[in-house]
């Protein structure tokens, strides 16, 4: 079976609506080590556990994108209600004409602590694929974040462990 028909039946297995998956290729990039620090929080992680079935590592994988799929990820970002100001008016401009209207955003809700805010953050169910291996995950987009060309993603797992994972490696996201 090739690559497109094996990823298309997984995708139908975990009920992925046929022909309406975006998918995102990023290279795997360090990103600040801070996400552990919202990612344990008992509020998301509940969160988290009703959209990946399953308890999120406390930590995300960064993915840097580029040309059409930051456009993409842009227009993802825009029906999160988050606006992309530092990417080009052109990259804006083209990610006005993407439907996103298919893929669900999950509302992850923001929270106080001790006096201390937590903000909310919108996630979108993914699958993530390294060569023939696929992973359940989510695309989560902060509602503050610095990035605007990087990509995090959660999943149950240690995604740099489970995949050996290095900095560089390229690997695809597809977003239901």
């Amino acid at each position: 079976m090739d690559e497109t028909n094996r990823l298309r039946d997984t995708c139908n297995q975990k009920g992925y609506p046929a022909g309406r998956v975006m998918r995102l290729t990023g290279t795997v990039s360090s990103g600040l080590g801070r996400a552990h620090i919202f990612m344990a929080q008992p509020h998301y992680q509940e969160q988290f556990k009703a959209l990946l079935g399953g308890t999120a590592w406390p930590g995300t994988l960064n993915l840097k994108i580029e040309g059409h799929d930051l456009i993409n990820y842009i227009a993802l970002r825009k029906k999160s209600g988050i606006d992309t100001l530092d990417a080009s008016d052109e990259d804006r401009s083209s990610a006005s004409t993407i439907d996103v209207s298919m893929h669900q955003a999950h509302r992850i809700r923001g929270f106080l602590r001790d006096g201390v805010s937590f903000g909310g953050a919108t996630a979108f169910s993914a699958l993530l694929e390294l060569g023939d291996t696929t992973t359940e995950c989510a695309l989560l987009i902060p509602d503050l974040t610095r990035h605007t060309d990087v990509v995090e993603v959660i999943a149950c797992d240690f995604l740099r462990e489970k995949l050996a994972l290095q900095d560089e490696d390229v690997v695809h996201i597809h977003v239901s």
